[in-house]
C-alpha cells in the first residue's frame, strides 16, 4: 500500500466513500484553482503582448492637434451604430491638458486587466486630444443598465484617481446620434 487511494481499496470500515467524496470536491476545488490561474496567466499573457505594442506607441499628451486614439474590443467598431455599441453609452470625462496620457493607460489597463468586472458590457475606450483640452470616454453595450453603468462609473473614478468633485456625464448612444456630436455642452473638470 503505497498511497491513500490503495489503503482506500482495502479498507472495509465503510468510511471509504466520504474519503473518495472529499477526494473528489478536493479533486474540484484545484480544477476551480487550476481555471483561475489559467485565466490570470491569460489575462496576464494578454496585457504582456498589449504592453510590448502599446510601449512603441506615441502617447496622447505628445500629440498636438486633434486626434482620436480607439481602442475596442476585437469585431467592435468605434461607432455608434455598430451592433455592440447601438444599445449603449458612454462615460466622458473632459481633462486639462497634460493629465491624457496617464489617465489613458490607467483606463486601458483596467480594461485589460477586467478591473471593471462588468463581463462582456465594456466595448472600448476613448482619448480625444483637442487643443485645450482632452476627452476620455468608456464605451458600454447596454445603457439602460444603470447598475452597470454606476459599476463603471465608480470602477473609472477609482482607476483615474478622480477627485471627488469631477464631472462625469454619461451619454447614450441614441442621444449622441440625434444631436450627431460625442461632447457638446459637457464641462471640463480636475
Amino acid at each position: 500500500m503505497n498511497n491513500k487511494f490503495d489503503a482506500l481499496k482495502d479498507d472495509d470500515s465503510g468510511d471509504h466513500d466520504q474519503n473518495e467524496e472529499n477526494g473528489t470536491q478536493k479533486d474540484s476545488e484545484k480544477e476551480k484553482n487550476d481555471d483561475k490561474e489559467k485565466n490570470q496567466g491569460s489575462s496576464r499573457k494578454k496585457v504582456e503582448q498589449f504592453w510590448r505594442f502599446y510601449s512603441h506607441m506615441v502617447r496622447p499628451g505628445d500629440l498636438t492637434g486633434h486626434s482620436d486614439f480607439h481602442l475596442f474590443k476585437e469585431g467592435i467598431k468605434p461607432m455608434w451604430e455598430d451592433d455592440a455599441n447601438k444599445n449603449g453609452g458612454k462615460w466622458i470625462i473632459r481633462l486639462r491638458k497634460g493629465l491624457a496620457s496617464r489617465c489613458w493607460e490607467n483606463l486601458i489597463l483596467a480594461m485589460l486587466g477586467e478591473q471593471f468586472m462588468v463581463g462582456e458590457e465594456i466595448c472600448g475606450a476613448v482619448v480625444s486630444v483637442r487643443f485645450q483640452e482632452d476627452i476620455i470616454s468608456i464605451w458600454n453595450k447596454t445603457a439602460s443598465d444603470q447598475a452597470t453603468t454606476a459599476r463603471i462609473r465608480d470602477t473609472l473614478r477609482r482607476v483615474l484617481n478622480l477627485p471627488p468633485n469631477t464631472v462625469m456625464e454619461y451619454k447614450t448612444h441614441t442621444d449622441s446620434i440625434k444631436d450627431k456630436t460625442s461632447f457638446r455642452n459637457t464641462k471640463i473638470a480636475l
